[in-house]
């Protein structure tokens, strides 16, 4: 059975588990297929040069940058479009919710790449939304730097120490400002108490 042309589709996990990557193998897949394809990434990512996608591996696709989401609405005037993909997704605001949700009704493909979990281990900006939201979800994950074990979150680290939690939540970086960490080894100095820890503690 063939799969509805509007929908949308999140890819989401900690740095370096492959999202870009997978965003570039979908995108090009489709262009094989002859469908029309459009892919996007947020302004703040400047790592690997403003005009590609571009992953930790190598993989490349070519891009545009958008400043916010009401910039894919420009960018698709006048355009037929069956793909749009976008990496980067956290960095932006709530409405990219409301933007996919209007792209996919009106029958266009939209695939979104982005970290699920900021630096604290604390959903990133729209991507609980649109994980609720999605028709398919794909999480993926890395290999923890301390124990080798599947990582799923995203260790800052600043002068060699794990970032405090009070330090600002956007830093675009690599390999040089972030690991990736399991569950147990993510560290978030000054991260408040759970209400679980709290409840344990009285």
């Amino acid at each position: 059975m063939d799969l509805p042309a509007g929908r949308i589709e999140v890819v989401a996990g900690c740095m370096f588990s492959g999202k870009s990557e997978e965003l570039i193998r979908r995108l090009k897949r489709a262009q094989i297929a002859r469908q029309r394809v459009i892919a996007l990434k947020s302004s703040l990512d400047d790592r690997y040069g403003a005009e590609t996608i571009t992953a930790h591996s190598g993989s490349r696709l070519e891009s545009v940058l958008i400043a916010n989401p009401l910039d894919i609405l420009e960018m698709l005037e006048g355009r037929q479009i069956d793909v749009v993909g976008v990496d980067e997704v956290q960095f932006f605001d709530t409405k990219i919710v409301d933007i996919a949700e209007y792209l996919a009704a009106r029958g266009i493909r939209v695939i979104l790449a982005g970290l699920d979990q900021d630096f604290r281990g604390e959903p990133f900006g729209p991507m609980p939304q649109l994980l609720a939201l999605a028709d398919e979800v794909t999480k993926l994950t890395a290999v923890c730097i301390v124990c080798g074990r599947p990582a799923t979150r995203t260790q800052r680290i600043v002068n060699g120490k794990p970032a405090r939690y009070d330090d600002p939540i956007l830093l675009v970086g690599a390999s040089d400002s972030y690991e990736a960490r399991c569950r147990e080894h993510h560290v978030v100095p000054g991260r408040p108490e759970s209400v679980i820890e709290r409840e344990r503690l009285i």
